[in-house]
């Protein structure tokens, strides 16, 4: 039988020697930072440079990280951060996607083909490219974790834009349906769900649009907006064997926002 002290020890937050993704900037960063600062091996996907500094920060503390630089709704950059992860560090065990945009905050009427299709890009395609890639070596390993970022939106319909609202209502239909298929595997597959969160992430606004004037009421409950390094912290929950039996969870990170 198991010793519980054991037991304990093998549940904890730890990383060490494990391969995992993260990126440059915003909640992707913190939790690169967060996974290194635990002993994990981490590939930096970003679409600019912002990966490289990053990374310095992680070597300067005695951890590895390699960049991959490319948008991650592209085939080719999701079959790069994929290889690399396994060719660098031996395989792949926790996969994080976090890459997001968010559009304006138009409504239905007022909202365009090119802003439906990048938003539903990035925010859908991208986690679903990197999930499939992913998939075949977490399968053969027979364990491991992703964890999605889904958004406060995942769970109501007044507090963003149609585009980014769809898209992160899909992101947890990719996290549950993901979850249910492989849950007898060992892989296991969540959400994190946050409200405001101080990162860089741009929102832009049309002019007259119907969108800002609806959703501004809604947004007066948000609260004071979170740090990234808190969702990191909820990532690297997820994502380690102290969650050993979360699976197919959205849990939401927002300081209360949807209990108000």
């Amino acid at each position: 039988m198991e010793n519980p002290h054991e037991r304990h020890h093998r549940r904890r937050l730890d990383f060490t020697g494990k391969s995992v993704t993260g990126a440059g900037s915003g909640i992707g960063r913190a939790t690169a930072l967060s996974f290194a600062a635990q002993g994990a091996k981490v590939v930096v996907a970003d679409i600019n440079a912002n990966g490289a500094a990053a990374i310095k920060e992680i070597e300067i503390t005695g951890g590895t990280a390699l960049p991959v630089t490319g948008d991650l709704s592209d085939q080719t950059v999701v079959d790069k951060v994929i290889a690399t992860t396994v060719d660098s560090f031996g395989g792949l065990d926790v996969l994080v996607n976090n890459a997001g945009i968010m559009d304006g905050p138009d409504a239905t009427g007022d909202l365009d083909d090119a802003v439906w299709e990048r938003s539903i890009r990035i925010n859908l395609t991208a986690p679903f490219l990197l999930t499939r890639a992913a998939l075949p070596h977490l399968l053969r390993a027979g364990k491991g974790a992703i964890v999605n970022t889904a958004s406060a939106t995942s769970l109501r319909g007044s507090v963003a834009g149609t585009a980014y609202t769809v898209s992160k209502h899909g992101i947890i239909g990719l996290t549950k349906a993901t979850a249910v298929q492989h849950r007898d595997i060992g892989v296991r597959i969540n959400a994190v769900a946050p409200g405001g969160v101080q990162t860089n992430i741009q929102i832009g606004e049309s002019e007259g649009a119907v969108g800002p004037a609806v959703f501004a009421a809604y947004q007066n409950n948000i609260g004071r907006l979170a740090q990234a390094d808190e969702l990191a912290a909820t990532i690297a929950f997820l994502a380690s064997d102290a969650a050993s039996d979360i699976n197919g969870v959205v849990l939401p990170v927002h300081n209360g926002w949807s209990a108000v």
